[in-house]
């Protein structure tokens, strides 16, 4: 028998040159894998990018609206409201139906929402300035278009009852912020005050940090992401509606005013059972002001409660932030990436420019 040796060359040259055409598959496929991974990664980044409306400078015009409750006795504080705007060197317009009364609210719904809407819909208008809270933003939530606002985005402030507004434009993609309203400086010396010093340097664009003491009960950790929330109320409410947020990977702020324990107690724990706590980076909680006694003790005070609730996920949680309805009320650039940091002395908040 002869030994062909040709033929053995050529068949072991087509061994090899298959098992190259077999890896080279195989790293096509990992690489469009990959891209297919970087692409992935770049929606998540960009559906996760808000729009950050442009900061103030002056000549620039804010709108006064009223988007919840009635105004009593309001020539005061909308007084001063505009002096304070003028004093920064910006321009003032009160929406046509700021001093409506329709019972409990600053006019009724439409007129609450057609105010609302012009001050979104008018380019020349860089800020809306909340006049008060109460009741009532509800109502006109699923009436506002934001098609103009996204093309010409500016700072809706103010908190409490415009939570459900502040909810709303977060998932228009935009920031807000969550601070002071005209009612706040009702009884205030507006030339002192550290929460309207901190809203001007926000507004403006002044790099924005916090420094405040910590507590013992601070469940102590570092952590980033988006910050969101507001009032406690307000979140439960929302739930289940297009208007309730997301807080995967994102830092969730409350505050409240005028609950009992076990409303606080039963609020949170419909937000756990909603999943708002299931990949959540952070809490901050503001001040819960003017709390109410039940006749039967709760048995747990504000932050045992609170910590019976979140403590199994292992995230910082830092209490006593100065935001909310108490004698300071900080602004929180809502949607603004931070940095967060706890320990049982001090919490620092670093909003990144």
């Amino acid at each position: 028998m002869i030994y062909d040796y040709k033929y053995e060359v050529k068949y072991n040259f087509f061994l090899i040159l298959k098992d190259h055409i077999m890896k080279l598959k195989f790293g096509l496929v990992l690489f469009l894998l990959f891209l297919n991974n970087v692409n992935l990664c770049s929606q998540i980044i960009q559906n996760n990018t808000l729009i950050k409306p442009d900061y103030l400078k002056k000549g620039d015009t804010v709108a006064i609206v009223a988007p919840s409750g009635v105004l009593k006795n309001y020539n005061g504080y909308i007084t001063k409201a505009k002096e304070l705007l003028k004093s920064w060197d910006l321009n003032v317009i009160i929406g046509k139906n700021v001093f409506e009364d329709d019972g409990h609210f600053a006019g009724t719904d439409n007129q609450r929402s057609s105010d609302f809407q012009i001050a979104l819909d008018n380019k020349n208008i860089k800020a809306i300035w909340c006049a008060r809270g109460g009741y009532g933003a509800m109502r006109i939530i699923d009436n506002l278009n934001f098609e103009k606002f996204k093309k010409n985005p500016k700072w809706v402030i103010g908190y409490s009852d415009i939570t459900a507004i502040h909810n709303d434009i977060h998932n228009q993609k935009s920031e807000s912020i969550h601070g002071v309203m005209c009612k706040s400086l009702e009884n205030i010396d507006i030339s002192k005050d550290k929460s309207v010093n901190f809203l001007k340097r926000t507004l403006f664009g002044e790099k924005l940090s916090y420094t405040v003491d910590g507590d013992n009960a601070n469940i102590e950790g570092e952590s980033s992401g988006q910050l969101v929330g507001g009032n406690l109320t307000l979140l439960h409410c929302l739930l289940g509606s297009k208007s309730s947020i997301n807080t995967e990977g994102k830092i969730l702020f409350i505050e409240d005013l005028g609950e009992y324990l076990y409303h606080i107690d039963r609020m949170l724990f419909s937000l756990k059972r909603a999943g708002y706590f299931d990949n959540c980076k952070g809490l901050i909680v503001g001040d819960f002001t003017d709390l109410k006694k039940n006749t039967t003790p709760f048995g747990r005070n504000l932050k045992e409660l609170i910590l019976n609730v979140v403590g199994e996920y292992g995230f910082p949680v830092s209490f006593n932030f100065p935001a909310g309805h108490g004698e300071d009320n900080f602004p929180m650039i809502l949607g603004r990436e931070i940095k967060f940091n706890v320990t049982k002395e001090e919490t620092t908040i670093i909003f990144k420019n």
